[in-house]
Order: C-alpha cells, then structure tokens, then sequence
C-alpha cells in the first residue's frame, strides 16, 4: 500500500438513539432510563468517520433515506472528511435506525432497522465501481446486504484492491467470500461463529486465526476487547497489547479501530505499528459516549501516543 493510499468504505449509515440504563430490562420489565442522545453511527460510516479524521483519503458507499436526518448525516460525514459523492439517497425510505441501551457497565445491547441500508444493492455497487477500482484498499462490514459486499470483493480483486472485512454483525460466512479477503478483523464472537474455535485464549486464537489462513486470507486480527489484538500473518501469531482506560462505554470501539488501522496501513506503516496506532484511537473513543462523537481526530491519537511513550 503506498504512501498516499485511496480507501474505499462500503457500509451501513444508522441514526443511533442511546439510553443509559442501569440494567438491562428483562423481558416484560420496564426500566427507567437516563442521558437519551441520538447520534450518527452504523458500522460502515463509523468506520469512515474514523478513516477520515485519522487522515485517510477517503470515499464512502452507503444509502440514506430522503429523510432530514440523513440529510444532516450525509452533511457531517462530509465535515469528517470523507468524500460523500458515492453515498445515495434513497427515495421513499428512512435511514437506518439503531436502539441502543448501554449499563452501568458499559456494555451495550443493540437492535437495528435497515432502512435505507437495505437498498446498497449489487446494482448500485456496480454503480459505484470506478471507486472500488481506483481505491488501495476496501474496507466492509456486514450490515449492508451480503450479495453486495461480495459483488464488491469480486471488483476489488480484479483491480488489485485489497479487500479488509470487519464480520460484523457475527454471521456465518461462504467460503466463496472468504476467499477474496485480504485482512479479516472479527471479535471472539465473530471469529468463532466463522472458525467454529471458542476463543478464549492466545491459544485459541492461533487456531481460529489458522482456520481463517485456511479458506485463502492472508492476514488476521482478532480483536479481544482490553486484551489486545491477536495478529497473525500468514500463519505467524503474536499479541498487541491494547491501552488501560476507564471505559465510558464501548460502542464504535471496534469500529473505530478499524478506520484508524486502515489509516495506519495506507500511510505505509507495518502492521504491528498500525495496530498500535488503532488501538490508540479505539482506547480514546471508549472514553466518551455515543458512536461517531467518540471517534478521536488525527492530533488526539498522536498526542496519545506520545504520552505512551
């Protein structure tokens, strides 16, 4: 990848409504909530968001609806600066929606409308392909529909674009998908949903890396919440280290990670030190709420790295 590398982020756009919570409601139990916010989210654009504020040189395929929020949504992705031509409007419908409840923990549990999402179609990639093509890298997710993503892929290697896919939301894969994947950044829950391994050990996780290595991708990373990162490498293995934080919650961690990683990789850098620098950017994000409000500018990531140092 070279220095001044293209990214191309095909993805899902989400209105994300957060209500913080005690607890969880159990199900016919009503519980009081408290610091209701909507903010801009779906995997797809807070992956773009954390490409374009690390710095990358980026363009956006996605769909919002012809509703007001996706008009705001599309206006402060391009202040985030991604390049927003190839994000379409579609008629009739509203944009993606996600309900959100966060706990005391931190942790949080989802439910998401498709809406607009639901219309990034293969026809409207093929549309998109001259971006595709002229891109260094393509970076995916799974909330856009699966015949897409894999129509994208199948660009993407024709033209020598290497294909990145984070396989989230965790879903079982085809082989033929697979296949065309260069780099592949699951959680433990994804990683065993596609590798059939339980990772719950560095162990565990060279041998659902290997798994993976098996069906053609040649880089892996699982990422194990405040673990780190298992990163392995044509079949070679070690762990990064992530950074100790006092988590706010963790929605756009992942997320965030990947934008930034892909940063990294298209400035040239050498994956472990890539990885560093994502899990920089990720740790500031799970100190602040909400998804793209927690997604850190290019100076903030340095700057914390240099206090690392």
């Amino acid at each position: 990848m070279n220095k001044t590398g293209r990214l191309a982020v095909l993805g899902s756009i989400n209105a994300d409504h957060i209500l913080n919570l005690t607890s969880f409601p159990r199900p016919g139990e009503t519980v009081i909530g408290k610091q209701y916010q909507i903010a801009f989210g779906g995997k797809g654009a807070n992956q773009a968001v954390a490409a374009g504020r690390s710095g990358a040189d980026i363009a956006f395929i996605a769909c919002v609806g012809d509703d007001d929020i996706g008009q705001r949504i599309r206006q402060q992705l391009a202040e985030d600066h991604i390049d927003i031509a190839p994000v379409e409007v579609i008629a009739g419908e509203s944009t993606g929606v996600a309900l959100i409840f966060v706990n005391d923990e931190g942790e949080n549990s989802i439910a998401i409308h498709a809406g607009a999402n639901a219309a990034l179609s293969p026809a409207l990639v093929e549309k998109q392909r001259k971006i595709v093509e002229n891109a260094d890298a393509l970076l995916m997710q799974l909330e856009s529909p699966l015949e897409s993503v894999l129509a994208a892929a199948k660009i993407a290697r024709q033209h020598q674009t290497k294909v990145i896919l984070n396989p989230a939301p965790a879903m079982p894969l085809p082989d033929e998908l697979l296949a065309l994947v260069d780099m592949i950044t699951p959680n433990e829950t994804e990683a065993e949903i596609l590798t059939g391994v339980a990772v719950a050990s560095d162990e565990d996780a060279a041998r659902a890396a290997s798994v993976l290595h098996d069906k053609g991708i040649h880089s892996v990373l699982i990422t194990l919440g405040s673990r780190g990162v298992w990163l392995s490498e044509a079949g070679k293995g070690e762990r990064i280290s992530g950074f100790k934080v006092q988590a706010v919650d963790t929605i756009a961690a992942g997320d965030t990670f990947n934008g930034a990683l892909m940063t990294a990789l298209l400035e040239g850098k050498p994956l472990p030190q890539a990885v560093r620098f994502a899990h920089a950017a990720a740790a500031i994000a799970v100190t602040r709420s909400g998804a793209q409000p927690s997604v850190p500018w290019r100076e903030e990531t340095d700057r914390f790295l240099q206090q690392q140092e």
